[in-house]
């Protein structure tokens, strides 16, 4: 199937990432594909007086998709360029009683929407510039998982870092890997502390390509001068535990050291991150500059057996 262009709709979207899935439209290897999404609500919000504890919570978390990728089978890396995100014209920004990081301080529901124009958010007099980001992007996994929640497939990573520029590389457990995404933020800071972002409606465009055999055990994402391994668990100590046994797994490979070698040069090199802290895994990454490892080594090192 030669390179081409696809645009799927926001009316086709699912809640959850698993085998069930099935895809909406099978693309090439190379393909180009604009995605429309609802914002994380499914847009019921529209007014200040509105209130996210009085929405349909079955419909929180919409993933446009899934697209299956021709060729992509089970041990293969999919591949997943971010070449453009536009957000909405407004934005949805919420608290929630007991959820965020101050939950137990957090009494009551409150709206705030939010213009999103020429490049800034507007909130409370302010304007904050834009960072457009992709929160839930995954794959359909052996297990059925919210798209509220984040995983080895991908899904809800809520990683500041997956915006327009940046590669995300996903383990394919299904014949076409299944990819689909939606809770775009206009802007978003490291942690999503009051378990909301900017959230808005937007297009995404991607280009979707397969690595043959490099299904990485963790999320990757590739910015221009780095790789950074996303690991969730619910226990925050577990999964910066997790990346950096990855990491050094990596660097060890890369530079042909021993262990306790590339364990040092982690400390040296290797940056520790928070992308969420407000999902039910939390989700962190270990940034590893491109001059200690590369792409191929790192989804070597990282391969998860079929």
């Amino acid at each position: 199937m030669q390179r081409s262009f696809h645009q799927i709709h926001d009316d086709r979207c699912i809640f959850a990432f698993g085998p069930s899935n099935t895809a909406v439209e099978t693309v090439g290897p190379g393909s180009i594909v604009r995605f429309k999404t609802l914002d994380c609500f499914s847009n019921q919000i529209t007014t200040e007086d509105q209130f996210v504890t009085g929405i349909d919570f079955s419909r929180v978390n919409p993933a446009t998709g899934p697209v299956a990728v021709e060729g992509a089978v089970r041990g293969d890396a999919l591949r997943v360029k971010v070449l453009d995100i536009v957000p909405g014209a407004f934005g949805t920004i919420v608290t929630v009683p007991d959820a965020g990081v101050l939950g137990a301080r957090t009494k009551q529901a409150t709206t705030r929407r939010c213009p999103v124009n020429e490049g800034a958010v507007e909130f409370c007099g302010m304007r904050i510039p834009t960072r457009p980001m992709i929160g839930v992007i995954g794959v359909a996994g052996d297990e059925e998982v919210s798209c509220g929640n984040p995983g080895r497939h991908g899904g809800n990573l809520d990683t500041t870092l997956i915006g327009a520029g940046a590669t995300l590389y996903l383990p394919v457990f299904h014949e076409g890997g299944l990819l689909a995404l939606g809770d775009v933020h206009a802007v978003m800071g490291d942690g999503e502390a009051c378990v909301a972002a900017c959230e808005v409606p937007a297009e995404v465009t991607v280009e979707v390509d397969l690595c043959k055999d490099l299904a990485p055990a963790w999320p990757v994402v590739e910015t221009d001068d780095a790789f950074s391994i996303l690991v969730s668990d619910e226990d925050l100590t577990a999964a910066f535990e997790e990346g950096f046994a990855c990491a050094v797994r990596a660097l060890a490979k890369a530079n042909d050291l021993s262990w306790e070698d590339a364990y040092m040069l982690a400390s040296l090199v290797a940056d520790a991150g928070v992308s969420q802290l407000v999902n039910p895994r939390k989700t962190v990454r270990i940034r590893i500059p491109k001059t200690h490892v590369s792409l191929g080594a790192l989804l070597e090192a990282l391969h998860m057996e079929a």
